[in-house]
């Protein structure tokens, strides 16, 4: 990542520091982008690669990851992080997990610690070289910057295009998210404050590999009762590493929670559930990956969670299921077999 690179194709930009930065310009920062110019706010939007931002400039479409969706006037692009970090009111990370500890790295120097604006992780996924939330993670890198989540039930697309969509903007001090959710918010979008970050990241972190396993039994053709069964039970899951985390039980069951895991597990745009039918149909994970453009969070999450699980004393056979498949250490139908063969217990 060269976070000065400088090309004279690239459009000028306004004079005036925007209102926000956004550091990737995937599918999802792409669609935030748009949220946040729907608004009323001036956005500048990210991305390391050139091509595609010559393409913004030129066509006011992101033709490579949202095609067929003309970008608002509010929106304008850069390939120079020194450019975002003078956002005024914050900057929101949207890079896959695995990079964000280099988008960090490479930002870091040109932040004003004086200044303090808020980074706000909107990606989900855990770093898998600690095992730890994205959000502590940038804490650590970058200190002197407040930090905030932003996840939701949210596909992409229709976000972008201004279909009704809610989410969850979590900080430490829930004062600031609640300043955020003011600034984020719109018609459309409705972000809810929330004082539990780590437990929206779990949240968030966990769907993903739910929704490869709950993609493995449509693959499988076992069934929708399976499916609910999955999700269900997932949700169990998901409970007992909430309390041994000491996670708020609203923040479960709420719109990060409960609300993202049914849109995931059950949406064919949810890139770890068609990820999942096709290995329940039999592809290869490395075949699968080579056809896809965006990253899969979920195959690099599995092995983190099941670590994370594993180090809490916290039973979580569906993680450890799906994270034996995704290491090529035991094949669908065997895995199958034994959260089939586990023994019966209490609901409760």
């Amino acid at each position: 990542m060269n976070p000065q690179m400088t090309d004279p194709d690239f459009a000028p930009h306004p004079l005036s520091p925007p209102d926000f930065g956004i550091v990737g310009a995937g599918a999802w920062g792409t669609a935030l982008a748009q949220t946040l110019a729907r608004a009323g706010n001036s956005v500048l939007l990210w991305g390391r690669d050139s091509a595609l931002i010559r393409i913004l400039n030129s066509r006011r479409e992101n033709t490579r990851y949202l095609p067929g969706i003309p970008l608002l006037d509010g929106i304008t692009f850069t390939n120079r992080l020194s450019e975002i970090a003078e956002a005024k009111h914050a900057i929101l990370l949207v890079t896959p997990a695995q990079g964000l500890r280099s988008a960090c790295l490479h930002l870091s120097p040109f932040l004003d610690p004086y200044r303090g604006v808020p980074l706000v992780v909107a990606t989900k996924g855990l770093d898998s070289e600690s095992d730890q939330p994205l959000s502590a993670l940038v804490r650590d890198l970058i200190p002197a910057h407040p930090v905030a989540v932003l996840s939701g039930p949210n596909f992409a697309k229709e976000v972008a295009v201004g279909l009704p969509a809610a989410t969850v903007i979590a900080a430490q001090r829930v004062a600031l998210a609640e300043t955020l959710a003011d600034l984020i918010g719109s018609a459309s979008f409705r972000p809810y404050a929330s004082s539990d970050p780590v437990g929206v990241e779990m949240c968030g972190a966990f769907k993903n590999v739910l929704a490869i396993a709950c993609g493995i039994a449509q693959g499988r053709h076992l069934g929708d009762n399976a499916r609910a069964g999955l999700i269900t039970r997932g949700m169990a899951e998901l409970m007992r590493l909430g309390k041994a985390m000491s996670l708020h039980t609203e923040t479960l069951i709420g719109l990060s929670g409960l609300g993202d895991i049914v849109l995931t597990c059950n949406g064919l745009q949810s890139r770890n559930y068609t990820l999942g039918i096709a290995l329940g149909e039999g592809m290869k994970l490395p075949d699968i990956l080579a056809q896809r453009r965006s990253v899969t969070e979920g195959v690099y999450t599995a092995a983190a969670l099941h670590r994370i699980s594993l180090k809490a004393g916290v039973d979580m056979p569906i993680v450890a299921a799906v994270d034996s498949v995704l290491m090529g250490q035991a094949g669908v139908e065997d895995v199958i077999a034994q959260l089939l063969a586990r023994p019966l217990r209490r609901e409760v």
